[in-house]
């Protein structure tokens, strides 16, 4: 149906720009047209897949959604303009804490309070005027949905990459429920509740991440110059590859000799004591075989360190505290007995959760060994090093001066190996790779490489999830859910106690846990429920086929649309979500569901929106709700102002920028488009040459500006050509000329990126039948773009002294004679002698005068 076809579009008699009206005229018949559904497009225009991040439904949309839903919005709408049939689509992150806590608040089912909030973002969602294809709208609470999240962990398990296994972990007092390292803060604090996270142990269910590891730093080459570097740099040093060797240490009195990483084999005749992590299954180990005393010590330790964040373990700046475990290791190198302590500045998740302590050359090792009286050998000259240390002076410093255990520094710089035996004499690279020789040759370690990166926790004690997909029978064996049963459903949660109190609510759903095995044997089903971050590190995937119920998604959809071309959203994803998300890619990559290893070709970060420089927060006093802006100023207005106040990337600071100003350029604009008397289609050809450049320069400008999203600047420049458009109209050119009905439509048609409602009224105004959102932009005619004059630049001696306006094509000796008797120049020159005149034309003459 086009516009003239619907009877509710009828031509606007009213004078003035009112933004209320034309959203409250265009929003119903866009809903009505189903203009963005893809499945009506042209199959064989080419395609774009633009993404979003969603949202979750935790109220109302705030003016950090309408930042990002405008920018995700000129992308796909840009492209449109280019030719491509865009795949934009929309949903809700449904699932999650927010919810189970809104209903244990307020009573109830976290499922009506989730969908009553879906409801309204989807209402203020259209009312934004955002291009979305709802055809395909998905929530991850649905079991719908949440069927293939069940699906996609099965396959996981059948390949071995899912498993179960009893760990510390991390845990969240508050929310009683555990943690990924990755929802851990830099802080020590959980990043839903804000509580400092504890360890506690616990079984629990993981995806074999590390198994990707290799892969998830070295493609990441892949997207160089299309993802942020920040973001690159965050994966790198959250994945956190690192090279050394597995080092054994036999310890007195136990068979099995412990294994630590080091990345400095070289050091190892350094070595003056060993450390174990207080929460290892080695620590308890060891200290259950010494006296009582440090038996009693040592719980009280591990209480003390369980309920500490791991940041804050680390810091260098923390007084060392520790218990010696009463037992010695053996120095696979040179024999030496090393006292073996437990410290909380060792992690049990790092390495093997045991260090060899090198305190000459690391500076927490020494700090520890000065609080114990620990030795301290150095086996690194730093003095022959290529950083060498020296005084104020200059000079050099001997290596006496520089005793790490009088000076309380440790020597962490690079030299010669000393005190060292076969190493002596060798550079740290040299020692390195002889220090592991000698070590495989005794069969007392190898070469080996350690990951920052961890398996990924997905068990939560919570209701409002997906459900873990398996049973446990009589003999408690893992028993999966047989997939023509699937979805698991969740039970209502309406009856259930969903207060945190350590295990999951759905424990006390009797009914609903109690099953039988697929050979008919009673069963229980497992009762916690996935990280939600499961459900978004394939939702890109369902987008593509939402409505497909016997399948993920469909080969044939994928093979047309995937990978996403372009993603956008926050930076406070760039380790979480995007992770896991090219983690699942890759899995299903190796399972032949995919053809391709990254899931998002590019990536683009908008920065937050903020008020005089702060994080707006409602508890502070200084928030600004969306719904009084868009009430008092417009969609249009707002989505224009957001785009305009600064490049995608910065943050916009909502206490400078001029809403009203940009509804007053909208106003302008949309009255150009009521002035126009020259009929569509007209031969544009006669009309105003000087307006008709002033054009050209746009379309020939704007498309690479839109490839690399400088909205805020195509903004500038249809402020400049609304303005030159006035005046054209206003200075005798005239309405009725053809380079004004070119200017106004294309004004309106880039207009379209981010003021959707003036833009479709205006392109109603100058006549035309269909949607603007899919009028293809023009292409400059070259010839306007060559100037008939340029403007020469006439200087005396280096200093500007006149200008004159020239052909494009004149000499240099015609500009020379152009320039001498410039009357600038003239004056400049006086009494003076020409000695030389610099010609570079069209642009440039220099007189150099002498006297």
């Amino acid at each position: 149906m086009t516009q003239a076809e619907n009877p509710q579009v009828d031509a606007p008699n009213e004078d003035e720009y009112d933004f209320r009206r034309l959203e409250s005229k265009w929003r119903p018949i866009w809903d009505e047209l189903d203009l963005f559904n893809v499945d009506k497009a042209d199959p064989e225009l080419p395609r774009k897949y633009v993404l979003d991040m969603f949202p979750y439904p935790s109220g109302d949309l705030h003016m950090g959604h309408a930042e990002q839903y405008a920018l995700g919005d000129a992308v796909a709408r840009f492209w449109r303009h280019r030719g491509f049939n865009v795949l934009h689509p929309i949903g809700w992150d449904s699932f999650g804490l927010p919810a189970e806590n809104a209903a244990i608040k307020n009573g109830g089912d976290p499922k009506d309070w989730t969908y009553n909030n879906i409801a309204q973002q989807r209402d203020s969602m259209r009312r934004y005027g955002a291009s979305f294809d709802w055809s395909r709208v998905l929530h991850t609470s649905d079991p719908e949905y949440y069927r293939w999240n069940q699906w996609l962990f099965q396959q996981m398990y059948k390949r071995g990459l899912a498993y179960r296994k009893e760990s510390f972990v991390n845990w969240d007092p508050v929310d009683q429920t555990v943690l990924a390292n990755e929802q851990v803060l830099a802080d020590g604090t959980s990043e839903r509740s804000g509580a400092i996270v504890v360890k506690k142990k616990l079984t629990q269910w993981y995806l074999r991440i590390t198994d990707y590891a290799d892969r998830l730093l070295d493609d990441l080459d892949q997207l160089e110059g299309r993802w942020p570097a920040k973001v690159l740099t965050m994966q790198r040093n959250w994945i956190g590859r690192s090279y050394g060797a597995d080092v054994q240490f036999q310890i007195e009195g136990r068979d099995e000799p412990v294994t630590v990483f080091t990345t400095r084999p070289d050091t190892l005749h350094g070595a003056t004591f060993m450390v174990v992590a207080p929460e290892s299954d080695l620590a308890a180990e060891l200290a259950a075989g010494a006296s009582a005393d440090v038996r009693m010590k040592f719980q009280d330790y591990l209480q003390q360190t369980q309920a500490m964040g791991s940041i804050d373990r680390q810091s260098a700046d923390r007084e060392k505290t520790g218990i010696f475990l009463e037992r010695y290791g053996i120095n696979p190198l040179n024999g030496d007995r090393l006292p073996i302590w437990t410290s909380d500045y060792v992690l049990a998740d790092y390495g093997h959760g045991a260090i060899m302590a090198v305190p000459a050359h690391d500076q927490r090792d020494l700090d520890f060994a000065r609080a114990f009286d620990l030795p301290v050998r150095m086996v690194v000259d730093v003095t022959q090093g290529p950083d060498a240390p020296t005084d104020t002076d200059g000079n050099a410093i001997a290596l006496a001066d520089l005793d790490p255990a009088a000076s309380g520094e440790a020597l962490t710089g690079d030299g010669t190996l000393i005190n060292s035996g076969e190493l002596d004499g060798l550079s740290k690279d040299a020692a390195i790779a002889k220090a592991i020789e000698i070590l495989a040759a005794r069969g007392t370690g190898t070469a080996a490489t350690n990951y920052r990166l961890r398996d990924w926790l997905i068990s939560r004690q919570r209701y409002w999830g997906t459900p873990i997909p398996v049973m446990y029978d009589e003999d408690g064996n893992e028993v999966l859910v047989p997939e023509d049963q699937l979805p698991v459903r969740l039970p209502d949660g309406e009856g259930l106690d969903l207060k945190p109190k350590g295990s999951s609510p759905l424990g006390a759903a009797t009914e609903w846990k109690t099953t039988q095995t697929p050979d008919g044997k009673p069963a229980v089903r497992d009762t916690d429920t996935m990280d939600t971050f499961v459900d978004s590190s394939w939702y890109f995937l369902r987008f593509i086929s939402p409505n497909n119920h016997e399948a993920a998604f469909d080969p044939e959809e994928l093979a047309k649309w995937a990978p996403v071309d372009q993603y956008i959203g926050g930076v406070e994803h760039a380790i979480l979500h995007l992770l896991y998300a090219r983690f699942i890619t890759k899995v299903l990559y190796d399972l032949g569901y995919v053809n391709f290893t990254e899931p998002f070709t590019a990536l683009l970060n908008q920065g937050m929106v903020v008020l005089e420089g702060a994080k707006m927060s409602k508890s502070k006093g200084n928030f600004i709700k969306l719904s009084d802006e868009l009430g008092e100023h417009g969609v249009d207005a707002v989505r224009t102002t957001m785009l305009f106040a600064s490049p995608p990337e910065e943050d916009v600071d909502w206490a400078t920028v001029s809403v009203a100003g940009s509804g007053k350029f909208l106003a302008r604009a949309w009255r150009l488009a009521k002035d126009v008397t020259s009929a569509p289609g007209v031969d544009v050809a006669g009309g105003d040459v000087a307006l008709r450049r002033a054009v050209a320069k746009v379309l020939a400008e704007v498309p690479q500006l839109g490839e690399t999203f400088k909205y805020n600047v195509i903004i500038a420049r249809l402020m400049e050509l609304t303005n030159v458009t006035r005046k054209a109209i206003d200075s005798g050119v005239g309405a009725a000329d053809p380079a004004v009905r070119e200017a106004v439509e294309v004004i309106a048609m880039m207009l379209d990126l981010f003021a959707p409602y003036v833009a479709e009224d205006m392109w109603q105004l100058l006549g035309h039948e269909t949607p603007v959102a899919f009028a293809q932009w023009p292409t400059a005619e070259a010839a306007l773009l060559v100037a008939d004059q340029v403007t020469a630049i006439v200087q005396v001696n280096g200093k500007l002294r006149d200008k004159v306006e020239v052909a494009p094509s004149i000499s240099d000796a015609e500009l020379e004679q152009l320039a001498l008797a410039a009357d600038g120049a003239k004056r400049a020159i006086g009494d003076g002698d020409v000695v030389k005149v610099i010609v570079k034309a069209p642009k440039f003459v220099n007189i150099v005068v002498k006297g």
